[in-house]
Parts: structure tokens; sequence; C-alpha cells
């Protein structure tokens, strides 16, 4: 799950909250169907048809960014193994501390 989220993930949030998405092709419902099965807090969107492209899109956000998958990348992705996804890891955080904040002293 970490490399998959590393290689293709974007890390960023809409403003409001923090989230991790994952597009790719509907022949690849299957992987992101476990996914979801793996986080049953994130979510799962789609078909989406448009520009000629058919996809899946797949969210964490809110508790399940913040409680399910953001640990398990936290302990594997590192500068050391990818500069450029740690770092936006660490401007995710940095962008959404109060609404992270909030979810963890919940999860307390």
């Amino acid at each position: 799950m970490a490399g998959l989220l590393l290689a293709e993930g974007h890390f960023g949030g809409d403003g409001k909250q923090p989230q991790i998405t994952l597009r790719k092709h509907v022949r690849h419902e299957r992987l992101v169907r476990w996914l979801v099965e793996r986080f049953p807090r994130s979510r799962l969107y789609g078909p989406y048809h448009h520009g000629g492209r058919s996809y899946f899109q797949w969210m964490a956000r809110g508790a399940a960014l913040v409680e399910d998958v953001l640990p398990i990348l936290e302990q594997v992705i590192g500068p050391d193994l990818d500069d450029h996804v740690a770092r936006r890891i660490a401007e995710m955080r940095e962008r959404y501390a109060d609404q992270i904040a909030r979810i963890e002293t919940r999860a307390r």
C-alpha cells in the first residue's frame, strides 16, 4: 500500500481537510477495492468517464487518513526512501495541522 501511494498518490487537501487521493484506470478496479477492504473508512468514487479516460478515485481523509493510513505511511516513507513524497506528507501535515490535531485528540 505504501509503495502504491508513494508512486501514484496525491498528498494534499481540499482547503478544508487533508486527503490522500489515488486515481486508477477502471482496469485496476480490484486494486482500489482492495484498498477499501484494508481501509474501510476510506472511500471509493466512480467509475468516472472524463476526457477519454475511465477511472476510479480512492480517497482517505478525516479519521481514515489520520488514524488508519498516515501512521503506516509515516513508518515507511521518509526522506531516505523518497524525499519528495516525505516532503509532500510533511507539507500536508503542516497545512492541515489543526484539523489533524483535532482528529488525533478525538482518537485518544
